[in-house]
């Protein structure tokens, strides 16, 4: 169980420690911070878990945690090089052609998790953990999908400049509508 968290900062945000997150080896910690985020059940964990190791393969993968003072996990992203051959991208490829922003596909770093625990959030924490991510890397845009509801994750990433790219985005998996949202790097500042 993570500890209560204490005192806020822009360099420790939440009094955690952010930092490089060797996410093959913590996959499963890191998948309980998502379950218990995101509301994910055994089965969707044990999917996922095969999902975030294949894409830890991918080129330019890299991940980011927040880790408490006893190295706890509270909070991890990762993302990589967005690649058109990607299910992700076939997915949401139609969706983005119909808006005309299909060509956000390419020269795109795509953030794909990004989970705090409830114990955590609120605090600056995925704020952090996105912004020093997407800050290494090369590429000059960033594209993510998310539920497509008013919820703080989008309010977060609007707060970022993310913008709709495309909305009601319907994954063979899920049962709500993303939404998939793109922003120029680096990311706005508040």
């Amino acid at each position: 169980m993570l500890p209560t968290p204490e005192g806020d900062g822009p360099a420790r945000p939440a009094g955690l420690r952010i930092g490089p997150l060797d996410l093959a080896d913590r996959v499963d910690e890191a998948l309980r911070v998502q379950a218990v985020a995101f509301g994910l059940s055994e089965e969707e964990v044990g999917i996922r878990r095969y999902i975030v190791q294949r894409h830890m393969t991918c080129r330019g993968a890299r991940a980011l945690g927040a880790f408490t003072d006893d190295g706890a996990l509270a909070g991890f992203v990762y993302g990589m090089l967005n690649d058109r051959a990607y299910w992700w991208s076939s997915v949401v490829e139609p969706y983005l052609r119909a808006s005309g922003h299909d060509g956000w596909l390419d020269g795109s770093f795509v953030i794909t998790e990004l989970h705090v625990h409830p114990g955590f959030q609120g605090r600056g924490v995925g704020r952090t953990l996105i912004t020093r991510l997407t800050d290494t890397a090369e590429e000059p845009r960033s594209i993510l999908s998310a539920i497509d509801t008013e919820s703080p994750a989008r309010g977060l990433y609007r707060a970022l400049g993310y913008t709709d790219l495309a909305r009601q985005v319907h994954f063979p998996s899920a049962s709500l509508p993303y939404a998939v949202m793109g922003a120029p790097l680096p990311l706005r500042r508040p």
